[in-house]
């Protein structure tokens, strides 16, 4: 594939742990592990391939709701891989943003997180955003509410407000909107997942659950990118 073939932003919903794990008679926990041995897969790829812009659907808002013992073990892993994973990001020059609402997690997940964006905030390898906690139509309405606090504080006008102008009030603000998103294990939603950044962004589903994705699974969702026409609303080219 060429870089010119290539989209510049990626996102995933990563679905599928619970039932690849059950499918080889396996606690959950057990698919939550192996799909951080998919995520790390993924990056080293993403890397090699060039493209500068990978965000990945970990934890949504609504996932507060699974059982206790299951969030344990999540926010464990979670853990796990900020200790971890931190040095090898920072050495690869890989840039890790999160985005969602932090104010259910721990303290010390909380500082964890802000120490590996401190750490790697300079790096200008990949731009890895990890979207935790998260739920687009939260996202859009703290936006919504921080604008209308400064237009009331005199701070912006309304007339200053337009589609730019609210997007740099999103989580996203830094990073282009995705070109391509793909979501494991075959079911066909976006799951309240990045819902103004995706007005037209092509969408990729695939049957494989996230543990079992690998470099030739992107590989296809790539080239089923490539063979979109994407026009943004206007009309097909004639000639």
């Amino acid at each position: 594939m060429s870089k010119q073939s290539l989209p510049k932003h990626i996102a995933i919903i990563m679905d599928g742990n619970g039932r690849w794990a059950e499918s080889r008679g396996l606690p959950r926990s057990d698919g939550h592990r192996a799909g951080v041995a998919a995520v790390k897969r993924t990056v080293i790829e993403i890397q090699r391939l060039g493209i500068k812009y990978l965000t990945l659907f970990g934890f949504s808002s609504e996932n507060w709701k699974r059982p206790s013992l299951e969030i344990d073990d999540l926010m464990w892993l979670l853990r796990r891989f900020l200790k971890n994973e931190t040095t090898h990001l920072l050495d690869s020059n890989v840039r890790i943003r999160v985005i969602g609402d932090r104010s259910n997690f721990s303290r010390d997940i909380v500082d964890l997180i802000n120490k590996t964006e401190e750490l790697t905030n300079t790096n200008d390898g990949l731009q890895l955003t990890a979207a935790l906690s998260y739920g687009g139509r939260q996202e859009i309405l703290e936006a919504a509410k921080s604008l209308a606090v400064d237009i009331h504080g005199g701070n912006l006008l309304l007339d200053e407000v337009d589609q730019q102008k609210f997007s740099s009030y999103l989580f996203t603000s830094e990073i282009p909107d995705p070109d391509l998103l793909i979501r494991t294990s075959g079911e066909q939603r976006i799951s309240n997942f990045l819902l103004w950044q995706m007005a037209y962004t092509e969408l990729v589903f695939c049957d494989v659950l996230w543990p079992d994705f690998n470099e030739m699974n992107l590989a296809l969702a790539i080239k089923e990118f490539n063979s979109r026409e994407r026009r943004f609303g206007d009309i097909a080219d004639k000639k």
